[in-house]
């Protein structure tokens, strides 16, 4: 008989570990499938009636294949609101995301196991957006290497959905983790104690190249670090590996902030700086949840180059 592995280790947990706890005799993790495709927004009518009456292409992996349990979770309507002034992807209603994880099955006492298709930005969202809504640390953890990482480990494949025995009864109180508005990332990245990291691939942040929003370039005073970085070979870098990247721009920092291009991969920065062990879990950097495609309609300053 399987034995229970107890809370989730850290932030970050292997398919071993999943595989253990998903045979145990009562207890199991709830299991979210949160396998997303960053995609531009619709501009016009004729193109958000196309987008309408298509699946999202997670749902479509989903029923293709998944880990045995798990339900699929949708980033861009369940884990987050609809696009607009606010940016791409604003804070979800707590009443749509509660809904969710109770439809999910999810307890008061569930662990959460969040998996994408790898890149680690999906996950990270949905970790983040938990940890907002009030899960404890030690009850919601991403699956390094996501789905890739669970295939590769001969890991068993369901095409059978349809949901749980029995919805779940955790309920969520929003506000749990720290969230910037524009003037506060702004004040961390002019802070001389401050960091304001942007997540966002170099040329984008550099101002060379901007595929998403109408303006490129960079919050001012702002520093480069993409998030996809912590993520090599298709899994988490290690927590010394993270470290190394992460500390040189953040060992002396009070304050410190992360924001991308519409607070998806940001995400990745502040579990990663958990991860690393360099913020504790009930210290998290902020996360400037609009990020660049809200500051673009603020009128505010936009810096370009390399920054400081």
């Amino acid at each position: 008989m399987a034995t229970s592995p107890g809370p989730l280790p850290t932030p970050v947990v292997s398919v071993g570990w999943l595989r253990d706890a998903l045979q145990r005799p009562e207890g199991r993790p709830v299991v979210l499938d949160v396998r997303w495709t960053l995609r531009p927004p619709p501009r016009t009518a004729k193109e958000r009636k196309a987008a309408a009456r298509e699946d999202p292409p997670g749902l479509v992996e989903h029923d293709a294949g998944h880990i045995p349990g798990a339900v699929y979770v949708d980033l861009d309507t369940e884990l987050a609101g609809p696009p607009g002034p606010a940016g791409r992807h604003p804070l979800p209603d707590p009443d749509v995301l509660e809904e969710t994880v109770q439809r999910a099955g999810a307890d008061a006492d569930s662990e959460i196991v969040l998996y994408d298709g790898g890149d680690g930005m999906a996950s990270a969202r949905a970790w983040w957006v938990l940890r907002w809504a009030g899960l404890d640390p030690a009850r919601v953890a991403v699956l390094d290497g996501g789905w890739p990482a669970w295939v590769e480990a001969g890991g068993e494949v369901s095409t059978t959905s349809g949901g749980v025995r029995r919805p779940g009864d955790l309920r969520l109180t929003a506000g749990s983790m720290p969230v910037l508005t524009a003037q506060d990332a702004a004040d961390v990245a002019a802070g001389e104690q401050g960091v304001l990291l942007d997540g966002r691939a170099a040329e984008r942040f550099r101002g060379e190249t901007e595929p998403l929003d109408p303006i490129a370039g960079h919050v001012p005073g702002a520093a480069n670090l993409p998030a996809a970085s912590l993520v090599a070979d298709g899994h988490w870098r290690a927590p010394d590996d993270a470290a190394a990247l992460l500390r040189p721009l953040v060992e002396d920092a009070g304050a410190v902030g992360a924001y991308c291009g519409s607070g998806v991969s940001a995400a990745m920065l502040v579990l990663g700086l958990e991860h690393a062990g360099l913020r504790p879990p009930d210290d998290p950097a902020g996360l400037y949840v609009g990020s660049w495609s809200h500051w673009c309609g603020t009128g505010r300053p936009v810096e370009t180059g390399d920054g400081e």
